[in-house]
């Protein structure tokens, strides 16, 4: 375990809020609202079908950035697809898709919150002389709005959201433009978040010392090619 180093880039989302984590609870609760538009499916049918669905939509690297961008049009275009798979072929009433999947919107920004510690340990990062640069993907209304709702600027010297540069993880001008920024370099930059590609494959290949932030201890998928420099469960464990 290395001292801490000149600087740290953080992921934002299921790093340092509690965002978009566990969606198949979400679908479940949003599908039990709902119950009475979906019979004769079940409330964990209905919420499996779309999860399996949205699974699948997110998996297709290639629509991937253009669709996190939307995230409201893709949670329409996933629960179009899942109930669609549900049914059979047959087509949802559009109302019902839009209603549902804007309340699945809507629920996760009702439970968002920072993850215990999480705030805490910026701020002490900061004090103790840490350059910290906040670097996010998704659209730069939502992610900004995350920015102001949870007083996320003053604890940075950074903010970088997708949205706004035109550039995202795991490009790796996103990381480059981060340290350049801060002035420093990889020997010098720790990058923690949760996504095993974009916080942890993609810094490493620039020589970053990468940390996974594994909040719900699933652990490494069986057979992963990608090894964190570091595994952590809270935040809070940075300043061990």
């Amino acid at each position: 375990m290395p001292k801490l180093p000149h600087a740290i880039l953080f992921d934002l989302d299921d790093t340092i809020l509690s965002a978009y984590g566990r969606p198949e609870i979400a679908w479940r609760e949003v599908a039990r609202e709902f119950q009475r538009e979906l019979t004769p499916y079940t409330t964990e049918e209905t919420a499996g079908a779309i999860n399996d669905y949205a699974r699948e939509f997110w998996a297709d690297d290639t629509q991937h950035k253009h669709w996190r961008l939307n995230l409201v049009a893709a949670r329409r275009r996933i629960v179009a697809g899942g109930l669609r798979n549900l049914s059979g072929g047959d087509e949802a009433d559009p109302s019902l898709v839009v209603r549902l999947a804007d309340r699945f919107s809507s629920f996760r920004e009702e439970q968002m919150c920072f993850f215990p510690g999480a705030c805490e340990t910026v701020d002490r990062l900061k004090e103790l002389g840490v350059l910290l640069a906040l670097v996010t993907n998704g659209a730069a209304e939502t992610q900004r709005a995350k920015v102001v709702r949870f007083d996320l600027a003053p604890r940075f010297h950074h903010i970088q959201i997708e949205g706004e540069h035109g550039f995202g993880k795991p490009e790796e001008r996103a990381y480059l433009h981060a340290m350049e920024t801060l002035g420093v370099g990889p020997a010098d930059t720790w990058m923690v978040g949760d996504n095993l590609e974009w916080e942890v494959a993609a810094p490493q290949r620039l020589g970053i010392y990468s940390i996974w932030h594994d909040a719900h201890g699933e652990g490494l998928p069986q057979g992963s090619p990608i090894k964190p420099d570091r595994i952590i469960r809270s935040l809070t464990e940075l300043l061990d």
